[in-house]
């Protein structure tokens, strides 16, 4: 009966140890960029700011208003194609700039068991977007919802998930 016991608390055991490994690899690891990833988004910025200068004497400066209609400007004009995923994910990336210095954002690797991911995160909460895909996984299939309203559905999207003030400080 001992021997029994014994063998069902080892059992139970390691139940919980093979269910907390699975509980595991279900949760996403989450760290900051790395290097090649800094040095990746920097290169996809410098390419949209050179075609941008190059086509209308601009560049995207940080200016909410001005670099969303300059990005929506390339998508028009057709400088930016809904088969070119490098230049579309480029533009996410500039997007999710203006999120971040708006929202109090910043960028993070999530990796889980769909892949790895670049996206933004509140703080250390759970509150996560993914600006580099927004634009692009959109015009792939050819829609053309406006930069701005994009940008505009992120943004309540993390407004909702904060809590109200003070209590975000």
């Amino acid at each position: 009966m001992i021997l029994l016991s014994r063998a069902l608390l080892v059992l139970l055991a390691c139940t919980l140890v093979a269910a907390h490994a699975a509980q595991a690899q279900d949760e996403p690891d989450v760290s900051e960029p790395t290097a090649i990833d800094r040095q990746y988004m920097q290169h996809q910025r410098q390419q949209l700011d050179e075609l941008a200068a190059r086509h209308y004497g601009r560049r995207f400066t940080g200016d909410k208003d001005g670099d969303l209609a300059l990005l929506q400007r390339l998508l028009d004009d057709q400088l930016v194609r809904g088969d070119q995923t490098e230049q579309l994910q480029g533009m996410g990336i500039i997007l999710g700039d203006l999120l971040a210095r708006e929202q109090g954002l910043h960028w993070v690797v999530y990796e889980d068991k769909l892949g790895r991911s670049r996206a933004l995160r509140y703080r250390e909460t759970d509150n996560y977007l993914f600006p580099v895909t927004m634009i692009s996984r959109r015009r792939e299939v050819g829609n053309t919802t406006p930069v701005a309203d994009i940008y505009q559905k992120a943004e309540d999207a993390i407004s909702e998930a904060l809590p109200p003030l003070p209590f975000q400080q």
